[in-house]
């Protein structure tokens, strides 16, 4: 295999969806938009279109800009318990999109409708049992994302998790959760992986919209900067340590409860959302994480929260979803800059093995 540009770095993955390199871009909330999306497809990854925090006719404006960008394959990152995931499915079908990624575990039902239209289904997952249940459910691959990774998490550390999902499951794995170099993704690949997902190192590069300052603050994060709360929604939830973030951790219950219900008053009119839409996506949450209503609206708090810092780059009212992996970068490459740089170091790292006899 080889990582010069323009040459294919062939594996499981890149043959299932068709890009170049075994790369994945993560679908990140208010980070991963057209520009990025359209910016890691360019270089040779899959860009992952975030769309939960789009309302719908948004999604389809999104996903016409990303090919107006790039003729090269994309996904679309889909929530599979909001209540208008119907309606999104039909707008990543209609529009001719390769790959549907998932947060949380999509349905038979939606399952079989995507694979039906030809759409390539991977949704993620943190559990070697939820692998094995998408898996017998057909999906085409999964990205599996140890407790190293940004946003919401596991305890389980990403050199356990992994091999324990390649072991148990028969198609491609995309390993996430601490990647960020060439190096990582050859042992990848030595555990296993068809290729690897990153998500704080794509946010850090200069194609991504993040503001300047907010990124100036990732960049300045030790890996002790880098924290594990679940005082922004009630869920293991891995961010930079802020002002902002221990405000929240010495915040009393109600404190936080009202605070959430201002949050969802205001991502409902940012998402187009209905209120009984919210509440039938708050039901669903309840029930599939068992969450208690108080949890429940402490979700609410996540889409403004990191709106805040992501777009108007309001640290001091916002979060910063980040994996640890933020504690060792300092710089801010282009997308085809990291790319190139990812897979000249992938080389490099190969040709410093042992030969095998």
């Amino acid at each position: 295999m080889s990582g010069v540009r323009g040459v294919a770095f062939a594996t499981p993955l890149t043959e299932l969806v068709g890009v170049r390199y075994p790369i994945v871009q993560t679908g990140m909330g208010w980070v991963a938009g057209p520009r990025l999306v359209s910016a890691a497809a360019e270089a040779g990854a899959l860009g992952i279109l975030a769309s939960a925090t789009m309302p719908v006719d948004g999604l389809r404006s999104a996903v016409r800009e990303v090919r107006s960008r790039t003729d090269a394959p994309f996904g679309v990152n889909l929530r599979a318990d909001a209540s208008d995931a119907s309606e999104r499915v039909r707008v990543v079908i209609e529009e001719g999109v390769k790959v549907a990624s998932f947060a949380l575990a999509p349905s038979r039902e939606l399952i079989a409708r995507l694979k039906d239209a030809g759409v390539v289904v991977i949704p993620s997952i943190g559990a070697r049992r939820h692998a094995e249940k998408v898996a017998a459910w057909g999906v085409d691959a999964v990205i599996v994302q140890g407790g190293e990774g940004g946003g919401h998490t596991g305890d389980v550390a990403t050199s356990v998790l992994l091999p324990q999902v390649v072991d148990a499951i028969d198609i491609p794995v995309v390993a996430a959760g601490g990647f960020h170099d060439g190096r990582g993704l050859v042992a990848a690949l030595a555990y296993g992986a068809a290729g690897i997902a990153m998500g704080t190192r794509f946010l850090l590069t200069s194609d991504s919209t993040v503001p300047d300052a907010v990124k100036a603050k990732y960049l300045a994060a030790t890996v002790k900067d880098v924290t594990l709360t679940t005082k922004v929604d009630g869920l293991p939830h891995r961010m930079l340590r802020t002002e902002m973030v221990d405000g929240l951790e010495r915040s009393g219950r109600a404190t936080a409860l009202l605070r959430a219900v201002r949050h969802a008053a205001a991502f409902r009119r940012e998402s187009g959302m209905s209120w009984s839409g919210m509440i039938r996506d708050g039901l669903a949450m309840k029930h599939g994480k068992d969450l208690t209503w108080g949890q429940v609206l402490l979700a609410a708090n996540t889409p403004m929260l990191l709106r805040a810092s992501m777009v108007e780059g309001r640290t001091d009212l916002g979060v910063m979803a980040a994996g640890q992996v933020a504690g060792v970068i300092d710089d801010l490459p282009s997308c085809a800059e990291l790319v190139d740089r990812v897979m000249a170091e992938a080389r490099a790292a190969l040709h410093r093995l042992p030969p095998v006899d």
